[in-house]
C-alpha cells in the first residue's frame, strides 16, 4: 500500500478552474415497464415454449455484467420454466471473471441478487469444461461441463457493442456461448488469437455450440441510453446468428454518448466491471486497450478516474486507459482480479496503473496543467458518474457555450464553483 505521493506542480494545486453547470443530455429511450410480464410473454410465445420439456434440467447461463434488472429477469425466466414443468439451474457464464474460480463467479452472481435463495433454484458453479467439437481449422470448442450435461441451455445476456472490437456479433448471445460458457479455458484460448479475430471466431464458435450442444433458445436484453431495460426478446437457437445482427444494430442506435465536440478533461467518478468490461466503456471515451478501430467519441485530452465501484470488487481492468488517478483508487485495486482479467484478455494495457497523486484536487490540477495550449479558466471539463450514466452530467462553462440552444440539452441550474473538502475530495452537486 502506498501512503503518500510527493509531486510538485508549478503554481500549486489550487488551479483556477471555470465554473461548472449541471445539464441533462436527452436521448430517445424505450423502456420495458413490466419486466416479469415481458419475460413471460417471450418464454411462452409460440415456437419457444414448446422447446421447454417437462422434467428437463435446464442450465440458465447468466454472466457478470451489471445488467439492469438482471436479478428480476433471471427470476422471471426461472419461474416460467418451472411453470412449464422444467427444472432449471443457474450456471455462471462469465469466462475468467470472478478471479477465474468457481466460488468467485458464484459470489459475483450474488452481488446481482442471483443466489439460490433469491432465485428458488440451485446455482451450480464450476470451471470444468468439455471439448465438444472443433472448427474446421482444428480450433477447439469448449463448453461448461455442467451446462453441457443438462438437458437444455438458455443463455441470458445483454446485446450491446463490444469494448474491444467491432463486427456483426459483439457482446451478446454468441459471445455468452463461446466465451462465457467457455469458462477460463475457452476465454483464455480465444483471447490468444487477438481481438482482430473476434469478429470471426465468436460467431463461428457460438454456432458450433448451437449445432453440437443443447441450446434451445436465448434471452436477449437491450438497454436504452439511461441504463434501463428497453427490450427483452427470446430467440430460437437456430435463429440466434441472424437475429443478433439486427439486435446489435438496435442496441447501438440506443447507446448514450457525450454530445460535445471536444473535451480537455473528462472526470469519471467511478469505473468498474459492472459498468463495462473495460471499466469505462470505450464506446463512450473512444479509448480501448486493443487498438482496434471503430470507437468514435469526442477527442479527450486527459481522463481522470476518481473511484472504483463497490460491485467491481477491486477489479480495475481498464484503469490503464486513464491518464491520472488517485492514491485511494490505487490502494483499492485487487491486483489478483485485475491482472487475471487482463492476462486472460492478452491486452495488458488495461491493467497498467496511470500516474496517481494523493487527492482528487491534485489529480484534476495535474490533468488541467497537462492540457497543452489551454489556460485553466478556459478548460473544457466534463464530469460524469460513470460511462453508463450520461443523462445528467456536469460541464464547465466553456463546454456549455457550445451546447446552448440544442434540443437534446437541458440546463438544470446555475453555474457553481468547483469545490473540494478538507481532504481534497471533489464535492458532488
Amino acid at each position: 500500500m502506498v501512503n503518500q505521493v510527493n509531486v510538485t506542480l508549478e503554481g500549486g494545486f489550487d488551479v483556477p478552474l471555470p465554473p461548472m453547470v449541471k445539464i441533462r443530455q436527452v436521448f430517445k429511450a424505450p423502456v420495458v415497464k413490466d419486466i416479469e410480464a415481458a419475460v413471460a410473454v417471450e418464454v411462452k410465445k409460440d415456437g419457444i415454449k414448446e422447446r421447454v420439456k417437462p422434467g428437463a434440467r435446464i442450465a440458465v447461463a447468466v454472466g457478470s455484467r451489471g445488467i439492469a434488472n438482471i436479478g428480476r429477469i433471471t427470476r422471471a425466466l426461472v419461474d416460467n420454466l418451472k411453470e412449464l414443468g422444467a427444472s432449471p439451474v443457474i450456471v455462471p457464464a462469465m469466462g475468467s471473471h470472478g478471479g477465474s474460480t468457481a466460488e468467485g463467479q458464484k459470489e459475483l452472481l450474488a452481488t446481482y441478487g442471483i443466489t439460490a435463495e433469491m432465485m428458488g433454484v440451485p446455482v451450480q458453479s464450476s470451471m470444468e469444461v468439455v471439448e465438444i467439437t472443433r472448427l474446421e481449422n482444428g480450433y477447439p470448442v469448449y463448453l461448461d461441463k455442467i451446462a453441457y450435461e443438462c438437458d437444455a441451455i438458455i443463455p441470458v445476456c445483454r446485446v450491446k457493442p463490444h469494448t474491444d472490437y467491432k463486427g456483426t456479433h459483439e457482446s451478446g448471445l454468441m459471445k455468452m456461448l463461446s466465451i462465457g460458457l467457455g469458462k477460463h479455458k475457452g476465454a483464455a484460448k480465444i483471447h490468444t488469437q487477438g481481438f482482430s479475430s473476434f469478429n470471426r471466431l465468436i460467431p463461428a464458435l457460438g454456432q458450433e455450440i448451437i449445432n453440437n450442444a443443447n441450446v434451445i433458445f436465448g434471452l436477449a436484453i437491450l438497454e436504452n441510453a439511461y441504463d434501463e431495460t428497453a427490450k427483452i426478446v427470446s430467440v430460437a437457437a437456430e435463429n440466434i446468428y441472424q437475429e443478433e445482427i439486427s439486435l446489435l444494430a438496435e442496441a447501438k442506435a440506443m447507446m448514450p454518448k457525450l454530445l460535445m465536440s471536444a473535451i480537455d478533461v473528462l472526470i469519471v467518478n467511478e469505473i468498474g466491471k459492472n459498468i463495462s468490461g473495460n471499466g469505462m466503456d470505450p464506446n463512450i471515451t473512444g479509448r480501448n486497450t486493443s487498438g482496434e478501430p471503430g470507437f468514435p467519441a469526442p477527442p479527450i485530452k486527459k481522463i481522470v478516474v476518481l473511484g472504483l465501484t463497490e460491485e467491481t470488487h477491486g477489479n480495475a481492468c481498464g484503469i490503464g486507459t486513464a491518464d491520472i488517478t488517485t492514491l485511494k483508487v490505487v490502494n483499492g485495486i485487487d491486483f489478483t482480479y485485475t491482472f487475471n482479467n487482463v492476462i486472460t484478455s492478452t491486452e495488458l494495457g488495461g491493467g497498467k496503473i496511470p500516474v496517481f497523486v494523493n487527492t482528487d484536487q491534485e489529480a484534476i490540477a495535474v490533468a488541467v496543467s497537462c492540457c497543452n495550449l489551454v489556460e485553466p479558466p478556459d478548460v473544457k471539463i466534463v464530469r460524469i458518474n460513470n460511462t453508463l450514466e450520461l443523462n445528467e452530467i456536469e460541464v464547465s462553462l466553456p463546454v456549455l457555450e457550445e451546447l446552448r440552444g440544442r434540443p437534446d440539452i437541458e440546463i438544470l441550474g446555475e453555474p457553481y464553483p468547483v469545490q473540494f473538502d478538507q481532504t481534497g475530495s471533489l464535492l458532488r452537486k
